[in-house]
């Protein structure tokens, strides 16, 4: 198979540039197609693939604040056919599901979600300093780009979900069906941490935006006298610090390189926010630690209350504190979360992504109804969950 593979930008490193290397380690010689690449804010090694960019690339600071410009991302993606590919693969947040490609092509769109501003406008402007009428003057605009996004989704072949949350978001927004493969998480670098020298503190390890809700779990600490770190930079730190007390300790941007040692000393991660999946407390789960997670999104895949950890159930301070109050870490088994943590390894990911591409080109090149038969269900059964997938 000759595979291309898609990626909205590329100036910042997350969780969906975690995919993104993943599917480059599938498919090393494929070329990527992305709208934008800020080559000083990536890393070095980028430099080394063959990445395709879009005309808007070009567009004068685009690669420090590609937001601004978001309006035109369906209209750069749209004007974009690639041809001469049997597989296109997207890993898509924003707009890049909307390329056009040859009848003869396949189009795989691993969703990471359905683009969080278009479909969730006011949970997204809950956290955002936008005013009233900044806001009036979105909303014909986000009509428009609904309309768009919408019918780009009906040109997919086959969607791809990273939970069972974007699965439901899938099926509600688009009206596709889906199957869920979990995203790539380095286990093995975790657990090589584990430690029984466990710390008097509990962590967090996010970017600082409003909508992760670091916000309940810093005055919940506060209210509560416990001693909290958090890792990671952003522009809510400000706010942040305004409501922390003397127990919680901002740690700023903490290397890869020194996160598993931090996780794996933690009583527990805090994972406060509704998130598509989340990566962290998979990797505190790694290291074998427990999680303390709200009660919807991602979390519902990767933390079994009693076993891995806890949930509260209402974005609220009292609920996220009536867990927290109550929590014992020692009641715990960390093997038996490690066990789970391994459930969403990146060999795992690998498997599966690569048996799902190879099955669904198998079926269009035969003009056959396609139904993924799951190599890692079938063979080691280690996944509760439902994985159908359907025709497109």
């Amino acid at each position: 198979m000759k595979i291309a593979l898609v990626h909205d930008w590329l100036n910042q490193s997350g969780g969906a540039e975690d995919v993104l290397e993943a599917l480059k380690r599938i498919y090393p010689a494929s070329p990527l197609f992305t709208g934008v690449f800020a080559k000083t804010l990536m890393p070095v090694h980028y430099q080394d693939w063959d990445i395709r960019r879009l005309w808007i690339d070009r567009l004068p600071g685009i690669h420090q604040r590609h937001q601004v410009f978001l309006p035109l991302y369906p209209f750069a993606w749209n004007q974009l056919h690639i041809s001469g590919f049997d597989v296109i693969l997207s890993n898509k947040s924003g707009f890049c599901h909307g390329l056009r490609f040859s009848p003869e092509s396949l189009h795989i769109c691993y969703c990471l979600t359905p683009t969080r501003y278009v479909w969730q406008l006011d949970t997204y402007l809950e956290g955002e300093n936008i005013g009233a009428a900044a806001t009036m003057l979105l909303r014909p605009l986000i009509a428009r780009l609904k309309r768009w996004d919408y019918a780009a989704a009906q040109r997919v072949s086959h969607f791809i979900a990273i939970s069972t949350a974007v699965q439901k978001r899938i099926k509600r927004f688009y009206s596709r069906e889906s199957t869920i493969v979990f995203p790539p998480v380095d286990t093995e670098k975790f657990a090589s941490a584990v430690t029984r020298e466990i710390g008097d503190y509990f962590l967090i390890v996010s970017r600082l935006i409003p909508y992760k809700r670091i916000d309940l779990a810093v005055q919940a600490a506060t209210e509560l006298g416990l001693k909290l770190k958090i890792a990671g930079a952003g522009r809510d730190l400000q706010r942040l610090r305004a409501l922390a007390g003397d127990g919680v300790e901002f740690l700023g941007y903490v290397p890869d390189a020194e996160l598993p040692e931090l996780m794996a000393r933690c009583k527990a991660l805090i994972f406060p926010g509704l998130e598509d999946f989340g990566i962290a407390p998979v990797q505190a789960q790694a290291a074998g630690r427990p999680v303390i997670a709200f009660s919807g999104g991602g979390a519902l895949d990767t933390v079994i209350p009693g076993v891995t950890g806890e949930c509260f159930t209402e974005l609220a301070v009292d609920s996220l504190k009536e867990v927290w109050r109550e929590f014992d870490h020692s009641a715990y088994n960390p093997a038996e979360i490690q066990q789970q943590a391994r459930k969403f390894d990146v060999s795992v990911f690998v498997e599966r992504i690569d048996a799902f591409v190879r099955q669904a080109w198998h079926a269009h090149e035969s003009n056959q109804m396609f139904q993924f038969r799951d190599p890692v269900v079938a063979e080691k059964g280690c996944f509760p969950w439902n994985t159908e997938s359907s025709s497109a």
